[in-house]
């Protein structure tokens, strides 16, 4: 029997030293990849990823990689970028620094995997994407969303037809974040910066664009209000700061299919609901309340008759009635989904749809989302094109 052929990719991790960086990419994805033995393609062959850590400060990659027993970090991009073993280039670094990396990478001609939102400014993605596009690099954007257990549910519901004609989706997401004064803040300070580039609508609209255009239908038009509801936080210094981002947005989203979908996003908001993020989705022939790792649903037949009857108190129990989706295959962390399939798609050009292009498309969503908060009306999505 022929032993199958490995292909020993170097990916250079820029940025993984942040917390997502290493959690998600690192440890759950890129080192579990290899310690399952790397990634079996379609023609047998197995892929194989060699990361080297990439950041400024050379003390904490050298802890990093004596952590996790990898050989290789650099304070030096240029020289990796130089080295022709290293074929990808990973950046997650925050998004005001990502498009000079980035820019490097298609200059070096590495195939480009990167954090979401790639830029800051739809100009610069735009620009990013062509020049990817015109030097022929594989390019992609992180959207692990899309393979959320709860969320591949509600996707095989929809495939099945369960929902018949889909009417709307109503979105929510969010937790407490803590201010510092009691509690540390769960998020690094740039986040409530808009000269940092923070703010939950840019953060979170580009999540949900790719959300509702895979599962609902194309975006079409948005209206948009966001509030900073914390007005000072505590950084990581200890020292009180003034927020200028928002903390908080209400969007809504109509479909070119005629599906509304309304998603309230905040950082100040204390959870009474089945996850940090559910999603209902109500059709003519039934409706499912999808969160991160579970979904249920409940078809026309089993809807129960509701009086609205505010002076009798309601006996019925709203949460009866509904059915868990059961779980078709063995769900793995979304992140390490996604990675592999990069890979595959570098190595034996497999389908990869979730490009440059598309991460454009979060960035356009949350411009016009800010655009309609500020002018405090609907605005359209235009269609983007390379």
């Amino acid at each position: 029997m022929q032993k199958p052929r490995i292909h020993t990719l170097g990916v250079i991790m820029n940025g993984v030293t942040g917390r997502m960086g290493t959690r998600q990419h690192l440890v759950r994805s890129i080192l579990a990849i290899r310690e399952q033995g790397g990634v079996k393609t379609k023609s047998g062959d197995v892929i194989m990823p060699d990361p080297i850590l990439v950041g400024r400060n050379e003390e904490k990659l050298r802890s990093m990689a004596e952590q996790y027993k990898l050989k290789r970090y650099s304070t030096d991009l240029d020289s990796c970028l130089a080295d022709p073993n290293n074929q990808i280039y990973f950046d997650a670094q925050v998004t005001s620094q990502r498009s000079a990396g980035v820019s490097k990478a298609i200059k070096a001609g590495k195939a480009l995997y990167c954090e979401k939102p790639i830029t800051s400014t739809l100009d610069e993605a735009m620009a990013l994407t062509k020049n990817a596009v015109s030097a022929g690099l594989k390019n992609g954007v992180v959207q692990d969303k899309l393979w959320l257990p709860g969320l591949l549910k509600l996707k095989h519901l929809i495939d099945s037809g369960f929902f018949g004609t889909i009417l709307s989706v109503r979105g929510e997401f969010g937790y407490w974040v803590f201010d510092g004064r009691v509690q540390p803040c769960q998020r690094p300070s740039w986040n409530y910066r808009k000269e940092d580039g923070g703010g939950i609508i840019t953060d979170m609209l580009c999540h949900w664009r790719y959300v509702i255009d895979n599962l609902f239908g194309k975006v079409s038009s948005v209206s948009c209000m966001g509030a900073t509801h914390i007005g000072t936080r505590i950084d990581e210094a200890g020292k009180e700061y003034r927020c200028t981002a928002d903390d908080s947005a209400y969007a809504s989203f109509a479909c070119d299919n005629g599906v509304i979908c309304h998603f309230n996003s905040s950082w100040s908001v204390r959870v009474r609901r089945d996850d940090l993020l559910t999603l209902q989705v109500d059709g003519t022939e039934g409706s499912a309340v999808a969160g991160l790792h579970k979904c249920v649903a409940q078809s026309a037949s089993g809807t129960p008759t509701f009086v609205w009857n505010p002076d009798v108190e309601n006996p019925v129990d709203y949460f009866d009635g509904w059915q868990d989706v059961p779980t078709p295959q063995l769900f793995e962390n979304a992140f390490k989904m996604q990675w592999e399939l990069f890979l595959k798609h570098v190595v034996e050009n497999e389908p990869f749809p979730w490009t440059f292009l598309e991460a454009a498309k979060g960035i356009q969503l949350a411009e016009l989302a800010l655009k309609s908060w500020a002018e405090r009306r609907w605005v359209d999505v235009p269609q983007l094109r390379v």
